[in-house]
């Protein structure tokens, strides 16, 4: 993706300034202007007049950002890793956007788009093709080698970690509830009976609740890639939106069956620039974040590299209030467990030890401010 967004940088008229790594600079290949590649965030920050993020690892982007917000630098994201787990803490503190480009900010035009025609969304849905929480070694190798993707990055659109952090943004971003933990994730033969039987679900879930709130949720659809909002219209609108083969209603399904990734985050980049516009951000009070679930039993000592595309646990959206001693996904980087746990069981801060971040430090904090708004009682001093 990095890669990606250099060249259509390079090809707008917009400059390339410089290109952050921590691989060996001679190991890069294909990056347009070599030359610009360094491993000092500095030197990235002293150069740049706007930073653009798409990193996946939430600890090393936290620190690039934090760096990035103090000098004053507005921030364009293609990175819901660094959203559900860090995000929060910038939203005040400077100008940070997720892009168009992956899908919640595909879901963020186009909710833009739908409240501009008085549509009242009632599902946002993300579009999951398949889905395997516990795919094998072979399996993943076999498919990263197909796609051109790292194993790390297989693994987590298999095992779900990637849709559960992608919609946990999505309900922070637009004050929208998952339904419980690890989302519905209905199967349908097509978006519109998926839309349909979610919508059902958020009108029913509201009317008995008295509340009004959308979901933040996907659908198992083999070969429709995209996303979708599924929303109620005025009465009145009814012919009209028939007559335009939306369907009779009461609910209607907004379709895109794309996203472009890296061809669409200028979009975002011109909107920063030349209005100071904010497509979406996590929010300075997140409420959903995405849990730790061990994927079989792991015992005492077990040393987990990464959490986020590994064969020993997955990501699962949680509330806060409700889950407030989870460890966060994208907080799970070289961890060592202090006590073993069962396959299906949530990690909790008690049960693994990890190394003192930025990103560590800040989540502490975003929890405690989850869990005082919630105000939920009885939280151990250990988690927050």
């Amino acid at each position: 993706m990095a890669r990606g967004i250099a060249h259509v940088v390079e090809r707008s008229p917009f400059k390339l300034s410089q290109v952050l790594t921590r691989r060996p600079i001679e190991s890069v290949h294909g990056m347009p202007g070599h030359n610009l590649i360094t491993q000092n965030i500095a030197e990235l920050i002293e150069n740049s007049d706007l930073l653009i993020v798409c990193c996946g690892d939430p600890i090393h982007v936290t620190d690039v950002v934090d760096q990035a917000v103090e000098a004053g630098l507005p921030i364009v994201t293609m990175d819901s890793e660094f959203h559900v787990t860090t995000g929060s803490w910038f939203v005040d503190k400077g100008l940070i956007t997720e892009a168009e480009g992956d899908q919640p900010g595909c879901l963020a035009a186009l909710r833009r788009d739908a409240i501009a025609m008085d549509f009242e969304p009632l599902v946002y849905g993300n579009i999951k093709g398949f889905l395997n929480h516990d795919p094998s070694e072979s399996d993943m190798s076999y498919w990263s080698s197909k796609q051109g993707l790292s194993i790390a990055q297989t693994t987590s659109f298999t095992d779900g970690t990637k849709v559960q952090i992608e919609q946990a943004f999505v309900a922070n971003a637009f004050d929208a509830d998952i339904y419980w933990p690890g989302m519905l994730g209905p199967s349908s033969d097509t978006v519109e009976e998926g839309s349909q039987l979610l919508a059902d679900v958020a009108n029913q879930r509201n009317s008995d609740s008295g509340k009004n709130k959308a979901l933040s949720d996907y659908i198992l659809t083999p070969g429709c890639p995209g996303i979708f909002i599924a929303a109620k219209h005025k009465d009145y609108c009814r012919p009209y939106l028939n007559y335009l083969k939306m369907g009779d209603g009461p609910f209607y399904t907004l379709i895109r069956t794309f996203h472009l990734c890296h061809l669409e985050v200028m979009k975002t980049v011109r909107a920063v620039l030349e209005h100071g516009d904010v497509l979406m951000n996590n929010s300075s009070q997140p409420r959903v974040s995405v849990a730790t679930v061990a994927k079989q039993d792991l015992s005492k000592n077990h040393f987990i590299k990464h959490g986020i595309g590994s064969f020993d646990v997955r990501g699962e959206a949680v509330n806060i209030v409700d889950a407030a001693d989870h460890v966060p996904i994208g907080l799970l980087m070289n961890g060592r467990l202090k006590q073993s746990v069962e396959k299906g069981q949530r990690i909790s801060m008690d049960d693994i030890e990890l190394p003192d971040t930025l990103a560590k430090t800040i989540w502490k904090k975003l929890a405690k401010r989850a869990v005082e708004q919630g105000d939920v009682d009885n939280v151990s001093d250990k988690v927050i």
